[in-house]
């Protein structure tokens, strides 16, 4: 019997009556109720987020008055509802908690009554971080907390990008301010620094005046000392001079003394001569002309007395003037002491000018050098600052922000979510259409088996026969996946081509185990169902799983197809499609090689085994 013999002998078992047909055509299609159910209610989930109802409870209570007045609270709510990337449902804590309990809204979020608060104390001496409350039930939905904790998640960025916005407009504000300050400070530095450098010029004068007056004042104080001798000297020789003259003074006045009795005394000594000659008888012409011959030398007496008073009086006059000589040169000494002294301190307070002028010129310098610094960092200072307008700095803030911006690029695209799992599930619903198909397909003719036929052409009739009809099974998916939920296919023949190949290759290996295992390998095929649908990397990628199953990943086939899958349909690197299907050869290859050795072990000799009728089929 030739393999189209034997497998239209199959076909006609499996079609002989009307339920037979029913059940051939429900079997066929369980990879498209399969692969295109489930891809269809997941072909998008993520853009029905809005249907998805949440509570949104808003109980902040602001912070601050006046112009400080921050309600943040209120600008989350109404960004958060307006966005519509849930149904949002503002509500009350209790009746958002009692819609939580019975399942009307999936999760909570709440933004508690110090949210305004909390967000402005970064400003201030107790800074602390706002919280936002998510409140979850799993028993609603465990992937709605996942989602409730990715939404709160960009709710946190949300918020953290206008608190961080509006601080850095203040920021930026505040430096618009300084600048303009800073000019005006800078303008004062320059100034200064003239001044400073008109300080420092005459301040060098200053200490050289200075110093020259110390020069003078040391050259006084020497003229002053020499001074002070010669008055000392001066005031002693008048001194001497006016005890001299005093005592002339005294000689003088008894002279004159001396001169004034003997005039007095003339009168009566002439009366005494006249009576003395009377008494010895002269007679009075006689008297007469010796008194006349006497009356000159009184004459000359009085004379000479008051020549001698007019002396005396001119001695005393001497006397008196070299008093005052004598007293005016000890006043004229003592000042000159004086003077020297005071020409002394005068040169040392030039002295002590001079070094004062000195460190003056000195400091002075320090600042005219300080000013000019000042006055250049200032000027650094302003053109370090930018000059922006309102607007400008508006961009800046919200750069300052949100400083990130992601650039998405990808070599491949998959379009959406039920795009990205079709290859696995494609890939899955075969194994299942397969496996669905060998519950009413014999796997080898057990009429071709005992009439001896060749094992290669009854495994070849055994396999081609599911193969056949898998792969029509899978055309159909390929059909709904394509037309009815539009996916985009970057090789739509050669998809189609890898989901046969992963039909022929899925039919081999079930021969196999049911040619060695019976109905065991139709069990057998269900574990490695379950052992691919966790290794296969249809939905987290295979890096993720624990390393025995990893290491199954690179050996069991629905890996291969899922990748092959996602090249072609994405546009990927056609390379590992290549690899892929060399794999999937190598399994289709060996077997049906395995399936031949057991059918070939069948024609020469029976177990009872094959005897029994099989549990499943």
């Amino acid at each position: 019997m030739k393999i189209p013999a034997m497998i239209a002998a199959e076909l006609r078992r499996l079609t002989a009556t009307r339920m037979s047909v029913i059940a051939l055509v429900a079997l066929m299609l369980v990879p498209v109720l399969y692969g295109g159910l489930y891809l269809w209610a997941n072909q998008d989930p993520y853009g029905h987020f809005s249907e998805v109802p949440v509570a949104l409870v808003d109980l902040d209570e602001g912070s601050g008055t006046g112009s400080d007045a921050a309600q943040y609270g209120s600008q989350v709510s109404q960004q958060l509802i307006d966005g519509h990337a849930f149904d949002w449902r503002a509500m009350s804590a209790a009746d958002a908690a009692t819609s939580l309990h019975e399942g009307t809204v999936d999760f909570i979020v709440t933004i508690p009554s110090d949210f305004s608060a909390a967000l402005v104390s970064s400003g201030g001496s107790a800074p602390r971080q706002a919280t936002i409350g998510l409140q979850t039930n799993d028993a609603n939905n465990y992937l709605a907390s996942t989602i409730g904790t990715q939404a709160v998640e960009k709710i946190r960025r949300s918020v953290a990008e206008l608190v961080g916005q509006e601080a850095a407009s203040r920021l930026l504000g505040g430096l618009a301010d300084i600048r303009a300050q800073l000019v005006q400070a800078s303008d004062g530095a320059t100034t200064l620094a003239d001044g400073a450098a008109q300080v420092a010029g005459g301040s060098t004068t200053l200490a050289q005046g200075t110093a020259a007056l110390a020069q003078g004042a040391g050259t006084l104080t020497d003229g002053a000392n020499q001074v002070a001798a010669g008055a000392t000297q001066v005031a002693d020789g008048a001194r001497r001079v006016s005890a001299g003259t005093a005592t002339l003074d005294g000689y003088a006045d008894r002279a004159a003394s001396a001169g004034q009795q003997v005039v007095a005394a003339l009168p009566q000594a002439r009366a005494d001569i006249a009576t003395l000659l009377a008494d010895r008888g002269v007679d009075q012409a006689t008297i007469d002309r010796v008194l006349a011959a006497l009356d000159p030398i009184g004459d000359a007496a009085v004379t000479g007395n008051n020549r001698l008073q007019a002396a005396v009086s001119q001695v005393d006059q001497l006397a008196s003037g070299a008093a005052q000589v004598a007293a005016g040169a000890a006043q004229v000494s003592a000042g000159a002491t004086q003077v020297a002294g005071g020409a002394g301190s005068l040169r040392d307070g030039a002295d002590q000018a001079a070094a004062g002028a000195a460190t003056l010129a000195s400091g002075a310098g320090q600042v005219a050098g300080g000013a000019s610094q000042l006055r250049d960092g200032l000027a650094s200072g302003v053109q370090a600052i930018p000059d922006t307008d309102a607007a400008t700095r508006d961009a800046q803030a919200k750069t300052i922000s949100d400083p990130v911006a992601v650039s998405s690029s990808a070599q491949t695209s998959a379009g959406d979510y039920g795009a990205g799992l079709a290859p696995f599930f494609a890939a899955l619903a075969g194994w299942i259409g397969i496996y669905a198909l060998f519950l009413i397909v014999k796997p080898i003719s057990r009429r071709a088996v005992t009439a001896l036929r060749s094992p290669v052409r009854v495994t070849i009739a055994g396999w081609l026969t599911p193969a056949l009809l898998g792969s029509v099974g899978m055309v159909a998916l390929f059909g709904v996946l394509s037309f009815a939920l539009g996916f985009r296919f970057a090789n739509p023949l050669g998809t189609l081509g890898i989901l046969m190949l992963a039909s022929f290759t899925y039919a081999a290996i079930i021969l196999a185990l049911n040619v060695w295992l019976g109905s065991v390998g139709q069990f057998v095929g269900l574990v490695l169902m379950v052992l691919q649908l966790v290794t296969a990397g249809g939905t987290f990628p295979w890096q993720t799983l624990p390393a025995p199953l990893a290491a199954l990943h690179h050996v069991l086939p629905m890996g291969y197809v899922v990748d092959a899958m996602r090249q072609l349909m994405y546009g990927g690197d056609l390379a590992r499609v290549g690899t892929d299907i060399s794999v999937l050869l190598l399994w289709l290859g060996g077997a049906l090689a395995l399936a031949a050795v057991g059918v070939t072990r069948m024609t020469h000799r029976r177990t009872l085994r094959d005897l029994q009728p099989s549990l499943i089929g």
